[in-house]
């Protein structure tokens, strides 16, 4: 994992999405829940598209093991929550691989197993009916469409108990610099509530309110 997959890794989903917001990027998977509180991701994305099954057939796919590990799982399923297209055999191999995490817009099932492996999925929630005859791979390392976001093959994907964001590779540094700047502005605003400066008096001194204000065109290069 790079220096800057871990380092964005080291914050919260709420400081990396004010740091998105205040650099104009659209990052914030929407809908999209861990299936523990517990869980936490973080690592670049490995994409793989799905469409409903046409008349001449297709298959789940084989993919995982071209996964690298440290890597997650995307998958685009178009948000469907009527067909699975994660379970517990995926969870086994994923796990056993030392994948990150899997992320999907759609449903998964088998939670058991998840938990039981400490392996994070995240999802729009989970039901038993399979996607086997009903859904195909289409295509892997694709650009593909998660919770309102475009996620491409190499963005860095953070998740916990909030969610989930999507970083564009070629942002990585900069939406770290921004979260980290946040981050030490916060930790200020609570030292000095902690030694008796008033919420209101703190917030002002250190900007609060636009701390995730889109910034000017310096902080956008």
């Amino acid at each position: 994992m790079s220096d800057v997959v871990s380092a964005l890794g080291e914050f919260s989903t709420p400081t990396l999405s004010d740091a998105l917001d205040r650099l104009g990027i659209a990052g914030q998977l929407f809908g999209i829940h861990p299936l523990d509180h517990s869980f936490r991701l973080v690592g670049r994305a490995f994409t793989v598209q799905y469409q409903p099954v046409d008349v001449d057939g297709g298959t789940v796919g084989d993919y995982v093991e071209q996964v690298t590990p440290g890597d997650v799982v995307v998958i685009d399923n178009a948000g469907r929550t009527d067909a699975t297209v994660w379970g517990d055999i995926l969870t086994l191999v994923a796990s056993q691989r030392g994948i990150a995490g899997t992320v999907i817009d759609g449903v998964c099932r088998d939670r058991r197993r998840s938990r039981e492996l400490d392996y994070p999925v995240f999802s729009r929630g989970n039901w038993m009916r399979t996607g086997k005859d009903r859904v195909q791979m289409v295509a892997t390392q694709v650009p593909v469409t998660i919770g309102l976001v475009r996620v491409r093959p190499g963005d860095v994907l953070v998740g916990d108990e909030d969610g989930v964001v999507a970083i564009p590779a070629e942002r990585a540094d900069d939406v770290l610099r921004v979260a980290t700047e946040i981050e030490a502005k916060e930790d200020r605003i609570r030292a000095k509530v902690e030694s008796g400066t008033s919420l209101s008096q703190a917030r002002a001194e250190l900007g609060y309110h636009t701390l995730q204000t889109r910034a000017v065109a310096s902080d956008n290069p």
